[in-house]
């Protein structure tokens, strides 16, 4: 068996998330190509409504290809059926030929505690959804003749919306679009996912958990079992038997990494590590590159939290952080805010690694944080005195 160090597998992961390449250049205009590319590189591409800076599913795109058509990359993930949203990665989407290896996920969807309070209120409720979605055609919660009332600000959805989500999860709906404000709008499965996908053959649950990983495995490179069963939010103990056969066929390489303790790590067989890495990128939250935090531990000696359930006088960081890529390494870590009544990218607050050469990462963050800011509508960049890089980055911006 093969052990790597750990530098060698941080270059195989950032070379798997695409890292290990160019943005295309300013004058290459970005198109389904570029879009279809990024898909097939982290193969999940995660969802979240939280929008203080950007969607969540925008920011794996600028990661990898800059500045490119907002509303035609949403056109495109949500019209052209080449990709389906679901409960994946949580809630997020991925390319539509993996539709059928979710069959079983569909399948064993229990009824919700909820969607039993709202059946024993409203008897024949969600077969009166359904069948108005079959006779009008795709709704939104707002649409539905009875949506019923929102009853709390977090958990108290309305009878309409818990009945959409539960009939998507359960597959008898899929979300057909989303509107420009991130509105979902349900449709019958029938009709959004194509017949040729939703008429293949379904694999037994053993042989469906190994593609699964064999599509993460592809996505991240390396990873432990925990890693790689995160991917598709898998549980680890049932994968561990999927992945020694896999080993035993020849399809991944179990190895050790130096520093990653007696836990064994797989890798796919044609993972390499690029050359070089040009990489100066800020990254979501929910990239796929440092979604699972203790792989961004592992991989980068980057203790990641997201802060926002955290009350503002016990965060550390910040509210919306996003971890700053530089060549190979995470270096840096902003709090960033779009304020787009005013046309400013706010710089909450600016922390360096320890180690990193201030002066350095402060003038290609301010580089990075001016191109970002013209692609989301707000060129002018403010940072505010917080945190050790914010002097040097305020030099720089200014």
């Amino acid at each position: 068996m093969r052990t790597l160090s750990a530098k060698n597998a941080r270059r195989i992961a950032l070379t798997a998330m695409g890292f290990g390449r160019e943005r295309p250049g300013a004058d290459v205009r970005r198109d389904v190509r570029h879009l279809r590319r990024v898909v097939d590189t982290v193969d999940i591409v995660q969802l979240d409504s939280v929008n203080v800076l950007a969607r969540a599913h925008e920011l794996p795109f600028w990661s990898r290809i800059g500045p490119h058509d907002r509303a035609a990359r949403d056109r495109w993930l949500w019209r052209s059926r080449e990709l389906f949203e679901g409960w994946i990665h949580v809630a997020s989407m991925t390319g539509v030929e993996a539709w059928p290896l979710f069959h079983h996920r569909r399948a064993s969807t229990r009824r919700w505690e909820r969607i039993r309070e709202v059946e024993d209120r409203h008897p024949g409720y969600l077969d009166a959804v359904l069948e108005e979605i079959a006779n009008h055609g795709p709704r939104s919660v707002r649409d539905l003749d009875d949506p019923g009332e929102r009853s709390g600000p977090w958990w108290g959805m309305p009878k309409g919306r818990l009945a959409l989500d539960y009939l998507a999860v359960r597959g008898d709906l899929t979300i057909h679009h989303r509107t420009p404000n991130f509105v979902a709008v349900y449709d019958l499965t029938e009709r959004v996912i194509p017949s040729a996908v939703r008429d293949v053959e379904v694999l037994p649950l053993e042989e469906t958990r190994e593609r699964l990983l064999l599509r993460a495995v592809a996505a991240h490179g390396i990873g432990t079992a925990a890693d790689l069963a995160d991917h598709h939010r898998l549980v680890t103990r049932d994968v561990r038997p999927a992945l020694a056969r896999l080993v035993d066929r020849g399809l991944i390489e179990e190895v050790r990494v130096r520093g990653w303790g007696d836990e064994p790590v797989y890798r796919h067989p044609q993972a390499g590590a690029a050359r070089t890495f040009p990489a100066r990128t800020l990254l979501s939250p929910f990239d796929p590159l440092v979604w699972r935090r203790e792989r961004a531990l592992r991989v980068f000696d980057f203790h990641y939290r997201i802060e926002i359930y955290v009350p503002e006088p016990k965060r550390v960081y910040g509210y919306y952080v996003l971890p700053f890529l530089l060549g190979e390494d995470l270096v840096a870590r902003v709090d960033l805010k779009a304020d787009r009544s005013t046309g400013r990218l706010l710089v909450r607050s600016a922390f360096a690694e320890d180690g990193a050469d201030l002066v350095h990462v402060a003038r290609e963050l301010a580089a990075e944080l001016a191109a970002l800011g013209d692609w989301l509508d707000v060129p002018e960049v403010v940072v505010e005195p917080r945190g050790d890089l914010a002097p040097a980055l305020a030099r720089a911006v200014g």
